[in-house]
């Protein structure tokens, strides 16, 4: 039996939770990994040599539950306008459990009076778990994922277009993280507490790179040539509601917006790349071509053929054909609270203080 300290991975089955589950038992940690319900997924996770405990993550009851007899925590909210409430939820439970160490999934963005619902509720999440004076807290903040290219990646191999409203090709905005990179920083935070308490990471891939260089890494990757075109905002709500990832509801879209914005700003460059990946995480950071490879190699759905790109071309068809999605209107109809003045990252004093001064590339007037 390990002697090591018992960690809960929430949103274990997630984009980064799974990564962060395996790392950790590859590490020998005892595992406990928090899921919805029992699927392929999870039983991957079991066969690894995780506890699966399924519950549901908003019950403070199931919580409680999930942390007797846990010594460390990931906290991974769900990306959802009740992800304040998961946080508290979790927060109660970790302080009543006294769990001696958390590691929060934060963001490059937060602030305190953010446009988006979904961020200023990461920052008020950040405060709540540093009030406990039973835990200590290491957050990990990253910016725009490499993760998020990849929904536009079928268009991409079948038509050749890579399509978001990130600005002109040229501009470098960005230097994405995966998945793995992420879940690696969280690991070691985890891993080893008396270092890491009450420090902020951000792990960001290894270059700066301008949409054009993620469509030409798409391109290498797919084995075929891929065209970056900046689409208006509009086009991107129309894509997501015509043809809707699992994971992304009509409210994270609304959100997603607000965040292409800030990557128009160039928010996401300020201070990138880091070297968190490399001096925390203890890896040398993926290039986005090779996670764009390893999503080309488990999808056989992306070899072209004529079929295909007909069906693609039908898809992008019927993105044309269906209406916008009025940002606005989500938010009031799903009644999100609304602050008088919001200000994006680079217009908060505190903000730019605390990321860096000197390295706050210049604000562009007309980003939108």
């Amino acid at each position: 039996m390990s002697t090591l300290p018992k960690i809960l991975v929430t949103s274990a089955v997630g984009k980064t939770g799974q990564h962060v589950t395996k790392q950790l038992l590859e590490k020998g940690f005892p595992v406990r990994a928090f899921v919805r319900r029992r699927d392929a997924r999870s039983d991957v996770l079991a066969r690894a040599g995780a506890e699966v405990f399924e519950g549901d993550q908003y019950s403070l009851t199931d919580m409680r539950r999930a942390v007797t007899g846990i010594q460390r925590a990931y906290q991974c909210a769900p990306t959802a306008p009740n992800g304040l409430h998961f946080n508290a939820v979790f927060t109660a439970a970790a302080h009543e459990a006294a769990v001696e160490h958390v590691v929060t999934l934060g963001q490059w963005l937060s602030t305190a009076d953010h446009p988006s619902l979904f961020t200023r509720e990461v920052y008020l999440s950040d405060l709540l778990a540093r009030m406990s004076p039973k835990f200590t807290v290491t957050s990990v903040d990253p910016g725009w994922f490499a993760d998020n290219y990849l929904m536009v990646l079928d268009m991409a191999a079948h038509l050749g277009l890579f399509t978001m409203p990130l600005g002109p090709g040229h501009e470098k905005r960005n230097a994405p993280p995966s998945n793995r990179d992420i879940a690696s920083v969280v690991v070691a935070a985890l891993s080893d507490p008396d270092i890491h308490a009450g420090k902020h990471y951000r792990p960001t891939g290894p270059e700066l790179m301008s949409p054009d260089d993620i469509a030409a890494a798409m391109g290498r990757a797919l084995g075929r040539r891929v065209r970056y075109i900046n689409i208006p905002e509009k086009m991107m709500t129309k894509a997501l509601r015509a043809l809707p990832p699992a994971n992304y509801s009509e409210a994270m879209v609304s959100q997603l917006a607000i965040y292409a914005d800030e990557y128009r700003r160039g928010t996401f460059a300020v201070n990138a790349p880091t070297e968190d990946v490399e001096k925390v995480g203890g890896r040398v950071p993926e290039s986005f071509e090779t996670v764009v490879q390893q999503a080309v190699a488990g999808r056989s759905d992306l070899r072209s053929t004529w079929l295909r790109s007909m069906g693609a071309a039908l898809n992008f068809a019927k993105i044309l054909l269906t209406p916008a999605l009025n940002v606005n209107k989500v938010q009031l109809d799903r009644d999100f609270v609304q602050i008088a003045r919001p200000k994006f990252s680079q217009d908060a004093a505190d903000w730019r203080e605390s990321h860096l001064p000197g390295h706050i590339v210049e604000i562009r007037e007309n980003a939108a």
